[in-house]
Formats: C-alpha cells, sequence, structure tokens
C-alpha cells in the first residue's frame, strides 16, 4: 500500500494559496465520490497520513491544510467563514461536489456547516466535536496554542511538540511523525509549528440546526472526551434526519490519535451501510 500522498496546491477565490495532500483511490468504483479530511484547530493535514491510505479504499481521499495552518498560505487577514471557503474551494478545484467529508474538531464543525449549505453531500463523519464542554477546557487548549512559542532547533520544535488538549494515548512514534510536517523555521531563525494562533480569538459561525442535514451523519466520540459531553453527543444524533452516534473508549479528543483502528472500523461499518446511489 502506497502511504505517501501527493501534494497538491490551489487557490480560493480571494487568491489565497491553499495546499492538500492526495491519495488515490483503491476503490474498484472508478467513479466513488472523493473523501475530505478536515483537521483541527493547530493542526495539519498530516494529521492524517496514518489513516488516508486505508481510507483510500473508497475512493480519492485529499486532506486539506486550512489557511493559518500547515503548508497553506498564513493571510493577515482573519474572518469568519474563511475556513469554509477554503473547504468550497478544495471542492471546485475537484469538479465535484458529492464529496464525504471526515472531520475532526475544528474540521468538523466545517463539515457540518458545509453539508447544511450544500444538499449534494454524500456524508459526513464529525469526530468530537465540541459540544456540551467541560468548563474552562476548550479555553485552556486556545490559550496554549494562541501563545505559539518558538525554539532555538528544528530538533528542539520536534521534541517539544505537544497535542492539545494533551493525548496520553498516542504513541511516540506518530507524535513525531506528526510534529516532523508541523514544524517551520521562522524569519528570525528560530523554530515554531505551522499554525497562526490569530485564529483562535475567532467567533465561530452559528450552527446549523441539526435537522437541516440532509445527507448521513455520522457522529464519533471519545469516551474520555471534554470537548464532546456524553449527553449532549445523544441529544444532536437524536436530532439528526439521518444520524448515528459512536462512542469510542479509551480516547480523548483526539480519537484519530488515541483510537486510530477503533475510528477506521467505525468509518467501515458506516460506510458500508451507505447508499452507493447517494438517494437520501
Amino acid at each position: 500500500m502506497n502511504r505517501d500522498g501527493i501534494s497538491i496546491g490551489f487557490e480560493t477565490t480571494e487568491h489565497v494559496h491553499l495546499h492538500a495532500i492526495d491519495w488515490p483511490s483503491r476503490s474498484v468504483d472508478e467513479f466513488a465520490p472523493p473523501i475530505v479530511l478536515l483537521h483541527g484547530g493547530g493542526a495539519n493535514a498530516h494529521w492524517w497520513d496514518h489513516l488516508a491510505p486505508w481510507l483510500a479504499s473508497y475512493g480519492r481521499v485529499l486532506a486539506l491544510d486550512f489557511r493559518g495552518h500547515g503548508d497553506s498560505e498564513h493571510p493577515s487577514e482573519k474572518r469568519i467563514g474563511a475556513f469554509n471557503d477554503d473547504l468550497e474551494a478544495l471542492i471546485e478545484h475537484l469538479g465535484r461536489a458529492d464529496v464525504h467529508l471526515i472531520g475532526h474538531s475544528l474540521g468538523a464543525s466545517v463539515a457540518y456547516d458545509h453539508a447544511s449549505r450544500h444538499p449534494e453531500t454524500r456524508s459526513a463523519t464529525l469526530i468530537d466535536l465540541a459540544l456540551g464542554s467541560a468548563p474552562g477546557s476548550g479555553r485552556r487548549a486556545r490559550l496554549a496554542l494562541s501563545l505559539r512559542r518558538t525554539y532555538a532547533s528544528r530538533e528542539e520544535a520536534i521534541a517539544r511538540f505537544r497535542f492539545l488538549p494533551e493525548s496520553s494515548e498516542a504513541g511516540e512514534e506518530l507524535r513525531r511523525s506528526i510534529a516532523e510536517h508541523s514544524v517551520r523555521e521562522e524569519p528570525d531563525g528560530r523554530f515554531g509549528y505551522k499554525f497562526d494562533g490569530g485564529w483562535f480569538g475567532l467567533p465561530s459561525r452559528p450552527r446549523p440546526e441539526p435537522s437541516s442535514i440532509r445527507c448521513p451523519i455520522l457522529l464519533i466520540r471519545g469516551g474520555e472526551s471534554r470537548l464532546l459531553s456524553g449527553e449532549a453527543a445523544e441529544t444532536f444524533a437524536t436530532a439528526l434526519r439521518s444520524g448515528q452516534l459512536v462512542e469510542i473508549e479509551g480516547a480523548g479528543h483526539h480519537v484519530l490519535l488515541d483510537r486510530p483502528e477503533a475510528l477506521l472500523a467505525a468509518i467501515e461499518r458506516f460506510h458500508s451501510g451507505l447508499d452507493p446511489a447517494g438517494a437520501r
């Protein structure tokens, strides 16, 4: 199996340059809808490197770097809805709108919003969408990310790299692999991480009503998550027209890092039950 995706570049209508990683489809259906992976705040497309080759069995897979993250452009202007525009630019680049969306945290919010406005979306998997957070849990993570420390060397930055909120389940090999793709040299010669902390003070778009979503939705909650409560997850899933809720034990907010095999199994069960014709 080819685990290496190909970097691609494209622009939004505002001429913001975006980066994504593209894994070719291994599906027997040559017309299978693409799968678009959307990372969380402060993360980047490489957080999906260990999962994307497996997901390619369902179709072409693309992992997007939102603006201000990863290897996409880091524009100085910040506005509400910009990440939604980034997703729409990628879909326009693909030339087809019937995509499967898989988003984590911030990426789950973007996927959810997109699905509410684009009924041609095939499905959306929302991984630990922040709902019913424990008091202060999200604020502490945003504050830590916004500090954006820098280090004297690339190796020190890699060694100091941590997931926020903290993950005690992700292995060292996975942590280092993501860290190596998350470090860049700053103009002053020091080394920092590939995200702009200025985005974390921006308010989110108002969330659409769950009943407005036409496509099938899989909501995945980490059993130990402090950003998505069990009660909020059940309420949300029940309000969806076509929703499923899966809780993965032994995982916190970063389900894709803590329990990747269990996450893939949940996505496989969900996708196996979807109508291949896209009927809703």
